[in-house]
């Protein structure tokens, strides 16, 4: 009788490792396909900035989401530039940044890189607007560069820094890594759907959303000029349309008081409304590698009309 009863006491026992070994096989598996196949427990970075708000942290490498990502030195999405070459300003926020979504190697900016003598180097972070652009210049200064590359939207008139607590805070703009890519899955991708408490958005979210940033207009037009001709290279401002103004075929009052800007400073600016259609989007905003291709085609040009004849 008490043979009998050990016996089934080991029988459960061993069902209950047999059970515990499949459910380890099955974590262990899970987390290896998240974080190798799909990219899920390592994210870009971010650092904190007390000039210009925030930054990728540089030096990264990584696989996101099947897309290559990677930072240099100075936190660009670009190589470590290189002296040997002529060195040309892409700056911007999230559109010419292209976040996690785009390969380094599809980005705009490294398309010019590849496809031309020039290197033109991605300075640019999500929600970032013309002041945190020049801030970033007046601390890193313009690496020799022969020309500026400015992307932003008509939102980005009055897009004022204002240093709320960003890095660490909003999950889009992580400082640390999930200890797993099963964690992280949860905590960014299924706890939120399933929770009923709301979070404060980010500041991408809150330009999708439609909410404005200011009606203000942002003073780093202003310093993005001063800073380029102190610098003696050209200015050229990618006016870049949300699908809404696409669809009606013209800026808003934000982007119309952007163009006037640009008319009474002398500064070159080309309206990528005229190039884009509904195909290049991802959103209302971003654009898809499409979208990517179109405006290096549409910086290849600006270089030939007004760069390489001066060199």
């Amino acid at each position: 009788m008490k043979t009998n009863i050990n016996k089934t006491k080991a029988q459960k026992y061993k069902k209950i490792l047999s059970c515990i070994s499949v459910l380890l096989i099955i974590v262990l598996l899970s987390e290896f396909a998240l974080r190798f196949i799909w990219g899920f427990g390592k994210m870009p970075l971010y650092i904190e900035s007390s000039k210009y708000e925030y930054m990728y942290a540089p030096n990264q490498e990584m696989l996101r989401f099947g897309h290559y990502f990677y930072t240099n030195s100075y936190s660009q999405r670009s190589s470590e530039p290189d002296s040997t070459k002529c060195i040309i300003l892409g700056l911007g926020d999230s559109v010419i940044n292209g976040g996690s979504q785009t390969d380094n190697d599809s980005l705009a900016t490294n398309l010019v890189t590849a496809e031309t003598d020039f290197q033109m180097l991605n300075i640019s972070a999500g929600s970032w607007g013309p002041d945190n652009c020049a801030a970033y210049l007046d601390e890193l200064g313009t690496f020799n560069a022969k020309a500026m590359f400015v992307l932003l939207s008509s939102h980005d008139f009055g897009d004022t820094m204002d240093f709320l607590p960003t890095v660490g805070v909003h999950e889009s703009f992580p400082e640390e890594q999930y200890f797993c890519a099963i964690y992280e899955v949860w905590d960014r991708y299924v706890y939120p759907r399933l929770s009923s408490s709301s979070k404060k958005m980010d500041p991408d979210q809150r330009v999708l959303s439609g909410i404005d940033k200011g009606n203000v207009f942002n003073d780093g037009w202003n310093q993005l000029k001063i800073i380029a001709d102190r610098a003696q290279i050209p200015l050229i401002i990618i006016l870049h349309a949300e699908q809404s103004e696409l669809r009606k075929g013209e800026y808003n009052d934000k982007g119309g008081a952007i163009v006037a800007w640009a008319d009474a400073n002398n500064v070159r600016l080309v309206k990528d409304i005229t190039y884009l259609n509904e195909e290049h989007y991802r959103d209302n905003i971003h654009i898809n590698n499409m979208g990517q291709r179109v405006i290096a085609d549409i910086i290849k040009n600006e270089i030939s009309l007004y760069l390489e004849s001066d060199q």
